[in-house]
């Protein structure tokens, strides 16, 4: 995940919406495993307590109801989404 504009940091069980094609679900933060260097993809720091504007990072999301996303390395249109 990315983060492009958020005001404040997003820590472990934060809950916003994600847009992924029509659908528009609840979604937690279950764990933010890593920050990672936005263009080398490198670790940069392990189990991070929070993420904010302008970080990179691997996280652990769990959806509220049952979606389908298609990984983004197999078909990169259908594996985008968005976090609000």
């Amino acid at each position: 995940v990315i983060v492009l504009n958020h005001p404040g940091q997003i820590s472990n069980g934060y809950t916003p919406v994600l847009d992924c094609h029509t659908a528009h679900i609840a979604c937690k933060f279950a764990e933010i495993k890593e920050k990672v260097d936005r263009r080398t993809g490198k670790s940069t720091e392990a189990e991070p307590k929070a993420i904010k504007s302008g970080d990179a990072a691997i996280v652990c999301l769990m959806p509220t109801k049952p979606m389908c996303v298609e990984s983004f390395q197999e078909f990169p249109p259908l594996g985008r989404f968005a976090v609000r």
